[in-house]
């Protein structure tokens, strides 16, 4: 018989989402006259731009005719894709060759994976974004792979990021050998946007243990501060040891149409000197064979300058619900909140004595409202709810009115509160 892939075994369960689903199905099932908002996942909800969804027709449309059908694609997409990405958002800090396009950064984080030998280090921050870990085990990155009794992985290190270090490393406390370290800024699930000066102790950092830093921009457009850096290659010294990853998906709502890209600087070595693109260009071109030529067409249109203002206005819009929440859980009511200002997730801190879990069952009884327990993205989430922005205006508007009656009820009376 075919044997199983012994990583597989080695995997814990994925609670988190299988608990808020049978919460959330038992719910509507007890309310069916409740009307549910989800402010849980992080999925687009807008419907695509103008120009861009005409980028998408048109080469849809084409394809239907022998002058505009094409075939296979690229194996890194078409150059003009790729020039105008690196021009809009590298300013010229990498080449064209450098930026290979693909089907979203999640895939890419995964094939990455096949780039690394089997005893490498791989550091995460803490909270992470799930994929990091869940790729790193199923490709075998995590020595025995007995998941310690406090959820992590034996053979992965936890960057602890809270307030108290202003969710960046202490990069101090790391044993000095080389890692795949991940990092992700505008950060999924804190909000955290990591400044030139953090970044620039995580680039020498990785240039001294000879490491490589995988950087996660998938949020970059939402930062509006330009003194904090959208790409790692903004600090001098990081083409040497990063290698970095974004994506369409929540820039202009391609959530579903699938167009990332990575970049991978040709002065990215492994320790013994070879280059990392050239294995890069190699998965690249066997593990996948170029993006679809459609959604390549409605990323072109989204660099273009009407695409470019499109995506500057799906992001406000999405930061406007980040402004609504924060007036009524931070401004109104005085609960400690990260993010919502770099990002479109706001962090949320719950109430002494309330964990991650009590809060989420809160919302859903109290206000029937959907948020993800922050204990799901690590231990240093425990005690914190991340609220998603990605909803409607309409959505939220009706969700910030429904916090604000329940704060206001409980909090006038907190040992209420602390039976609730």
């Amino acid at each position: 018989m075919v044997v199983r892939k012994e990583h597989f075994s080695k995997l814990q369960a994925s609670y988190l989402f299988v608990n808020i689903a049978q919460k959330r199905k038992a719910f509507v099932d007890a309310n069916p006259d409740k009307k549910l908002i989800s402010l849980g996942i992080g999925d687009t909800t807008q419907p695509l731009p103008e120009s861009i969804c005409a980028g998408l027709t048109n080469a849809a449309k084409g394809l239907g005719t022998q002058a505009g059908y094409s075939g296979y694609p690229d194996w890194n997409g078409g150059a003009a894709l790729r020039e105008a990405i690196s021009k809009e958002f590298y300013n010229g800090l990498v080449s064209p060759d450098e930026v290979i396009l693909s089907d979203g950064s999640k895939p890419d984080l995964c094939r990455m994976q096949a780039l690394f030998g089997d005893g490498v280090n791989i550091a995460v921050q803490d909270p992470v974004y799930p994929a990091y870990v869940d790729g790193s085990v199923i490709a075998g990155k995590t020595g025995k792979g007995i998941p310690e009794s406090s959820g992590r992985y034996e053979g992965i290190t936890y960057m602890e990021c809270n307030p108290e270090n202003s969710f960046f490393p202490d990069l101090e406390k790391l044993e000095k050998k080389s890692y795949v370290l991940f990092f992700c800024s505008p950060n999924n699930p804190t909000g955290a946007t990591a400044t030139k000066e953090q970044l620039t102790k995580l680039v020498a950092f990785a240039k001294e243990t000879q490491s490589i830093i995988v950087f996660d921009t998938a949020y970059r457009a939402f930062i509006t501060d330009d003194s904090l850096p959208r790409s790692i290659y903004e600090i001098e010294g990081a083409r040497e040891v990063a290698m970095e990853t974004s994506s369409f998906s929540k820039l202009v709502g391609f959530t579903g149409v699938r167009l990332g890209w990575t970049v991978c600087p040709t002065d990215v070595k492994y320790e013994t000197g070879e280059s990392v693109f050239d294995d890069w260009k190699r998965i690249m071109g066997t593990y996948f064979n170029g993006p679809s030529n459609i959604a390549e067409a409605g990323g072109l249109a989204a660099m273009q300058p009407a695409g470019m203002k499109e995506m500057s206005g799906l992001v406000s819009y999405y930061m406007q619900n980040a402004k609504t929440l924060r007036d009524v859980i931070v401004k109104k009511h005085g609960f400690e909140a990260f993010g919502g200002d770099h990002s479109p997730y706001l962090w949320v801190k719950a109430p002494t004595g309330k964990t991650s879990w009590d809060m989420f069952d809160l919302m859903l009884k109290e206000c029937a409202i959907v948020i993800t327990p922050g204990v799901g993205f690590g231990s240093q989430g425990e005690g914190y709810v991340r609220f998603s922005c990605f909803a409607s205006h309409e959505s939220v508007a009706e969700a910030a009115g429904r916090i604000d009656d329940f704060f206001t009820k409980y909090m006038a009376d907190p040992a209420a509160f602390a039976g609730a």
